[in-house]
């Protein structure tokens, strides 16, 4: 399973990422591209423990739907609703430059790539508390998603 403890997928996920324009078109959501950056850059500030999310987690998510979502090889679902501290149209960080914030977000990748332990300190606003693996097989998993929404 990818995850971003192997550098090989971390560096291939980032070479997908740096092929994102401002203009690609999104295959489902309501996010464009530079509203999807600035989401995964708050997101992987969360893992870092730099940003605050209001928390949406019940056994089911934490037990159930992470492990699911973690484990089970298949494409994350399309229109998940996100964490309002995440939406860009809500309290997410919005968009400025593109080119600043693409930046700012493989900045946020790679600190969070490299602050393992760190990361096991933060709670996941839904899957709660999570292990190293987990929190690098989630940061794949995510950007993963959102690079296939813009169909890198």
């Amino acid at each position: 399973m990818d995850t971003f403890l192997d550098p090989i997928v971390f560096t291939a996920t980032l070479d997908r990422l740096r092929r994102l324009q401002p203009d690609s078109p999104g295959k489902w959501g309501r996010m464009n591209a530079h509203q999807m950056v600035c989401h995964l850059h708050d997101s992987f500030r969360l893992g870092l423990g730099e940003r605050a999310v209001s928390p949406a987690s019940g056994v089911l998510q934490r037990a159930v739907i992470k492990t699911i979502a973690l484990r089970v090889p298949l494409p994350w679902p399309k229109g998940v609703q996100t964490r309002p501290e995440a939406d860009q149209e809500l309290g997410g960080t919005p968009p400025h430059e593109f080119v600043s914030d693409m930046g700012n977000l493989i900045g946020s990748i790679t600190r969070f790539a490299r602050a393992r332990p760190r990361c096991q300190d933060t709670l996941h606003p839904i899957f709660g508390k999570m292990s190293e693996w987990e929190w690098m097989r989630w940061g794949y998993l995510h950007t993963d998603h959102h690079l296939r929404q813009f169909g890198l």
